[in-house]
């Protein structure tokens, strides 16, 4: 374990949450940042702050709530359907400018807490069609944090090239399998665990989880 601090971007998925367990392998003290964005779900709020709670991690919030004051999307208005990308476009649960904006925040309170990791659970191989998730684009930014803050931070991708089913499978490997499972809120109506099972998010999260059990079963009868 690395005798340093790390911030996680935390938001109660199971994304961040596979993320934080594993920082908490990595690094001699963790803590949390979760925004409020104005999100449609308010639950996700309270799971990610139950779940710090849980595993005994400093959890701050962030008011962004002006980002839905620039942008109409699915995940900070209600009156937007939740839909897949079509036709080249982008997914309507897009936020323009959202990573960009949590990952320079991120970066300013690991800096006032003296931490110089900072931990995101975006992934390029699931990534959604969101253009903000992609490694060039977090490499690019943390250069352009690192010299308007004239500091050395360092963003930690650890699911960047992993799909959901390897992603299951981290967690699994750090003895969390059910612990993501039931506890983290993923699904874009607001139901923790298994979710609605019908929206994207949780259409993904659940072929993933299917493929990594059969995959795991099968690797057990051999």
């Amino acid at each position: 374990m690395k005798q340093e601090k790390a911030v996680v971007v935390f938001s109660g998925g199971q994304d961040s949450t596979t993320c934080l367990l594993w920082a908490l392998t990595q690094y001699e003290e963790v803590y949390t940042v979760t925004f409020n964005y104005g999100q449609r779900h308010i639950e996700e709020i309270k799971c990610a702050e139950e779940i710090a709670k849980e595993l005994n991690v400093p959890f701050k919030v962030l008011d962004m709530t002006l980002i839905n004051q620039l942008s109409a999307n699915a995940l900070t208005r209600s009156d937007i359907a939740v839909t897949d990308a079509a036709d080249g476009e982008l997914p309507s649960t897009f936020v323009p400018g959202r990573n960009h904006l949590f990952l320079s925040f991120a970066a300013v309170y690991a800096q006032s807490i003296g931490a110089r990791h900072i931990i995101t659970g975006v992934c390029e191989t699931d990534f959604s069609g969101y253009p903000d998730c992609r490694d060039v684009f977090v490499k690019a930014l943390n250069v352009s944090i690192n010299l308007a803050m004239d500091t050395s931070l360092e963003f930690q991708t650890p699911l960047m090239w992993l799909n959901k089913a390897e992603t299951w499978k981290l967690a699994d490997d750090l003895g969390a399998l059910d612990f993501v499972r039931t506890k983290t809120l993923t699904c874009y109506e607001g139901v923790r665990g298994d979710g609605c099972g019908e929206c994207p998010s949780c259409v993904l999260r659940k072929n993933g989880l299917t493929t990594y059990l059969e995959e795991k079963q099968g690797s057990v009868a051999q």
